[in-house]
């Protein structure tokens, strides 16, 4: 076979490395570690696509490049199989989720090997086994037995919580419950994205437009028991740790915007009492980052889930409400916030006192106002809030100027104190505010602090808009929760929670024959009578009948695969403290405040309760970009779609060749079933080779950059890799034998200079990811051999062993045939030396009145003068200039020579 056939190539080598072990990953070792991690996939039943393997791609370049560096590298893959997809399935199949996942499993398995990535196979790891989510359960145990302490700022075991006398004098039910209201896992009812076709609570990042994302079904809002994790306990650590990491900069952005720290005041608004809620005569406690603009509320809004809305509603009003209400609850909090382009709102029928100035102001409800952000209610300063302003003018509500505006932006805006036409959002100097008029807006905001602390109706708060992580779904395919809910003797819970002990983990699911939703917020796993109700110590107990969320899984795998296999312990501290962090997790930016930020919480819970011996998960985050389908080509403007050989560019702009005036729009898409643009690694690596698949991937572009694909641009790696081939093989023989050109020769000075070159090129270009010049390195050197009469054997063993993390079948079939016996995978990294890599040589092109006419081999450190004399005595620049008038020389060193004649 001297023809290059990657179909002979490489399955054998995938089989010699899976007999051999050759990436078996030593659990400790005397070598320094690296720690290189993918994103693990959901194994949907599509399977993969040419997008999916570029991260592993470039994780696998680093980590064959690692090794051959003499590090002991950890590069492991499994598969995040918990989720609705698989339950979907089973709903409309009636086959267990289980069966479809791990048929699933088993074709991403196969992809994933045909492309020869250096996976260690033995720690291969799946959420949906049973001795895998054994851990996940226990970890969530340990946040349930976890409470926050703010003074030691770390969580410390629930039998730690100092419990205060008088709770202590009211029994063991009140130091349960008080114990229970500071666990980091807690129950709460509270408004939820339930969508009933789905069965289940969404996440607001999975409702669009008020329907699921997945399925567009009808999602409203409703008050649901919940389990709940108090990531807000560990905002300030998760901002503050941000500084330790080496992640872009886009990302960090993205999570501190996610928590959006916020410092600020609480404000109480006492009640104009009502006859219809007398007897609850209170107040209204506000959240404001603008205590400075208190003069300047008008009217207090409230979301329409805050508690007391209804009491406080009057009668002639609460139809109105209520409707409103009913509207609200059908909307994504997005859609609510950000994207409604009118206000809307309904007044309550009752007041409030603004306590600075003793104004009455009315209190509504809007959906601009979400339960989850501060108190649920706000203070309205229209005319220094850019929404607080829409509402007032929408239901012509006063609006004060309490800050005054810079002239500019009064005479820009066309405003004037009294009559604003936006609001003015800038910080300035008060005015209208009474005996705090003419302080600047940061000594207002301290004094009115402190003058609200004073008068105890207000304090000086921080505030987040992270929200605590809503943990529970009502579906059948999740982790179940290791907890009972004990009974009374009529059936109904106590409230007292029994966590299972680590013995009877993993607690499995029961099977049912029916996995369809009921519509209602009833989980599927309550059908399975036998197996919610528990009888233990004489007492009767309900298990929990919701499930973990997907995300579970996936907070803590990265330390699974430190110790796969381990039964005793989720991972043996000695190999943790050896392999943690990752050193480098390559993945989607999509996965930025969801993924990353609930990982980065359990690893800091499991650090504080001394399971993990660092604060931080992964130490060094890259995103590889989208992959888009191929370029399309559309007639302008009828639409009319025609192919690449229809086209050709003609500046920035694509026209047809048959006729150049008519403009052809080209663009590519995101790879879509629906778009039919969806390119199979199967068909690529059929035809071309997984080495050619590979190598395209990483030559497309930076990784980080979005491409589009181009079956035209595999041709063209795997001609070069052909011509590699060629470099050693004679494709001409029967039989695998060396090209006669290869000898065992000394390089001459050129080819060892570009040897040298390439070696300093491709290694630096690897140290900084940039596989894309790595390979146009690699192939400028082949270029330059492929010149050479003869061909010097070391040289070609060097490419080889360079070429081999990029196309490691193809390196590896040429490594045996220059005779060694076993594989490349450990061999020593090429070194370079920094003095042959200087050129001695170069070439200076020399134009007569600014058009190329010649070209000179100078020395690389030769002065202006003498390259100029050489210039001027070059034979075919003697012929051109004879007889004519040489008025100006102007020499570029080591660049240009331009010769101006007359």
């Amino acid at each position: 076979m001297p023809t290059y056939n990657p179909k002979a190539i490489e399955p054998r080598w995938q089989k010699f490395w899976e007999d051999h072990a050759t990436f078996r990953t030593p659990d400790v070792s005397d070598k320094p570690k690296y720690y290189i991690l993918d994103m693990f996939p959901y194994p949907s039943g599509a399977g993969l696509h040419v997008g999916h393997p570029e991260g592993y791609t470039a994780t696998d370049i680093l980590a064959r490049y690692r090794r051959m560096c003499g590090w002991n590298v950890l590069h492991p893959m499994g598969w995040d199989a918990f989720g609705l997809p698989a339950e979907q399935h089973a709903i409309q199949t009636g086959e267990h989720p289980r069966i479809n996942t791990q048929e699933n499993i088993n074709n991403f398995r196969r992809q994933i090997k045909m492309l020869g990535f250096t996976y260690d196979w033995d720690r291969e790891v799946d959420t949906t086994d049973p001795n895998y989510f054994k851990w996940t359960q226990w970890i969530f145990l340990q946040l349930f037995d976890t409470w926050y302490d703010a003074e030691r700022k770390k969580g410390r075991p629930i039998k730690e919580l100092p419990i205060p006398a008088e709770v202590k004098a009211k029994g063991e039910s009140a130091v349960r419950a008080y114990q229970d209201s500071h666990r980091l896992a807690y129950q709460a009812e509270l408004p939820v994205n339930w969508c009933p076709e789905l069965g289940t609570v969404l996440a607001n990042e999975e409702v669009i437009d008020g329907k699921s994302e997945r399925g567009g079904y009808p999602v409203i809002r409703m008050p649901l028991r919940q389990w709940m994790l108090r990531i807000t306990a560990y905002a300030e650590r998760l901002l503050d740790d941000l500084d330790l990491v080496d992640w872009p900069d886009a990302i960090k952005q993205q999570q501190r915007n996610w928590i959006g720290k916020s410092e600020g005041a609480e404000v109480d608004f006492e009640l104009v009492p009502s006859a219809r809620w007398a007897h609850r005569i209170g107040h209204i406690r506000v959240y404001t980052t603008r205590p400075d603009t208190l003069f300047g509320a008008t009217y207090i809004v409230l979301s329409p889930e805050y508690p007391d809305v209804d009491i406080m509603t009057t009668p002639a009003q609460w139809p109105q409400v209520e409707a409103y209400k009913a509207a609200a609850a059908r909307k994504s909090d997005l859609e609510r916030t950000e994207l409604a382009k009118k206000k809307t709102g309904v007044f309550t029928g009752t007041y409030a006192i603004n306590p600075v100035n003793n104004e009455k102001i009315p209190i509504w409800i809007a959906d601009y106002v979400l339960a989850g952000y501060g108190t649920g209610a706000i203070m309205a300063v229209p005319g220094h809030d850019e929404r607080d302003f829409a509402f007032a003018k929408q239901f012509g509500l006063p609006i004060r100027t309490v800050v005054q505006p810079a002239a500019d932006w009064l005479a820009r805006t066309g405003s004037t104190l009294d009559n604003l036409t936006e609001a003015y959002t800038d910080d300035g100097t008060a005015i209208n505010s009474g005996h705090f008029t003419g302080l600047s807006t940061a000594d207002f905001k301290k004094a009115i602090t402190r003058w609200l602390e004073e008068k105890a109706i207000g304090k000086g708060k921080i505030n987040y808009k992270l929200r605590d992580w809503l943990f529970s779904r009502q579906r059948y395919w999740g982790e179940p929760f290791p907890l009972l809910h004990e009974l009374d003797a009529a059936g109904k819970p106590t409230g007292a929670i029994e966590p299972l002990s680590e013995s009877e983990l993993p607690l499995l699911l029961p099977e049912l024959e029916d996995y369809k939703p009921s519509g209602k917020p009833e989980p599927p796993l309550g059908k399975a009578t036998d197996w919610v109700h528990v009888t233990r110590n004489g007492k009767r107990y309900r298990r929990e009948t919701n499930t973990m969320p997907q995300w579970a899984g996936s907070c803590w795998y990265y330390l699974r695969y430190i110790d796969p296999k381990n039964p005793q312990r989720f991972c043996d501290p000695a190999k943790e403290k050896y392999w943690d962090p990752v050193d480098l997790y390559v993945g989607g930016a999509e996965h930025a405040v969801l993924h990353l930020l609930y990982a980065r919480f359990w690893h800091k819970v499991l650090f504080d309760r001394g399971h993990v011996h660092g604060a931080e998960p992964f130490k060094r985050l890259v995103n590889q970009g989208m992959i888009l389908g191929e370029m399309e080509f559309t007639v302008e403007p009828d639409g009319k779609r025609v192919t690449e050989e229809d086209v050709e560019k003609r500046g920035d702009q694509f026209v047809l060749k048959a006729d150049p005036s008519v403009r052809v729009d080209a663009r590519a898409y995101k790879m879509s079933k629906a778009r039919g643009n969806v390119i199979n690694p199967d068909t690529v690596v059929d035809e071309y080779g997984a080495d050619s698949l590979r190598l395209y991937e990483m030559f497309m572009g930076p990784l980080e950059a979005t491409k589009p694909w181009s079956m035209r641009g595999v041709e063209g790696v795997f001609r070069f890799l052909n011509r590699v081939w060629r470099l050693l093989i004679d494709d001409r023989a029967e039989n695998m034998q060396l090209a006669a050109e290869v000898a065992d020769v000394a390089p001459d000075a050129a080819t060892l200079r570009k040897l040298h070159q390439t070696i300093q090129k491709v290694t630096e270009e690897l140290d900084g990811m940039r596989f894309n010049t790595c390979i146009a390195a690699m192939m400028e050197f082949s270029n330059h051999l492929t010149k050479l009469e003869t061909r010097p054997r070391s040289s070609l063993q060097t490419l080889v062993l360079l070429l081999a993390p990029f196309a490691p079948h193809l390196a590896e079939e040429l490594w045996h045939a220059l005779g060694h016996k076993q594989s490349l995978a450990y061999e020593p990294w090429p070194k370079f030396d920094p003095a042959l890599t200087k050129e001695t040589e170069v070439e200076i092109p020399v134009q007569i009145n600014g058009k190329l006419r010649s070209k000179i081999s100078a020395p690389a450190d030769i002065d202006e003068t003498a390259l100029r004399e050489q210039a001027l005595a070059d034979p075919r620049i003697k012929e051109l200039i004879a007889g004519k008038q040489v008025r100006k020389v102007i020499v570029v060193p080591k660049k240009l020579v331009n010769i101006v004649v007359a």
